[in-house]
């Protein structure tokens, strides 16, 4: 007996993808944020030869940060802890900054927005980058709190 299809997913989309997907999604639109991530993609292959799917893989990994810093109250003052980030969470922070940073940018259609903010994010630059940049730098600096960490 064969699986029931859910929701029409397309047969050369992966998980990766549909969860990328969902986080676009707003007001529980799927086929639209499915259209924008298609245009996204197209997009894409367009501006680059390489292929797409391959440039959106590499800008996630890219964006995924390693570390993170966490408030922890002792006292009367909270101090920022530095941790590791779980791969889960790793690659739910990178789909959010990717989204948020073409959210945040005005004028043209989002799917045009998220393909620039992917290829940027392959080429190492971008507002996610700087995003995971900035959590790095506050977790570097923080570091002499490290020992504070036990949750």
């Amino acid at each position: 007996m064969s699986k029931p299809k859910h929701a029409h997913i397309p047969e050369n989309s992966s998980p990766v993808q549909e969860k990328f997907i969902n986080c676009i999604m707003q007001a529980g639109k799927k086929s639209t944020a499915r259209q924008i991530f298609n245009e996204t993609l197209k997009i894409i292959s367009k501006k680059t030869s390489g292929d797409p799917e391959k440039i959106f893989r590499t800008a996630i990994e890219k964006v995924k940060p390693q570390m993170e810093v966490k408030p922890k109250r002792v006292g009367g003052a909270v101090y920022q802890v530095p941790r590791e980030v779980k791969p889960e969470r790793q690659t739910a922070l990178a789909f959010r900054w990717l989204i948020g940073a073409a959210r945040n940018k005005k004028g043209s259609p989002m799917s045009q927005k998220l393909a620039n903010e992917i290829i940027d994010a392959y080429n190492e630059q971008g507002a996610a980058m700087k995003k995971k940049e900035d959590t790095h730098r506050m977790a570097e600096a923080n570091k002499a709190f490290a020992h504070l960490a036990r949750f």
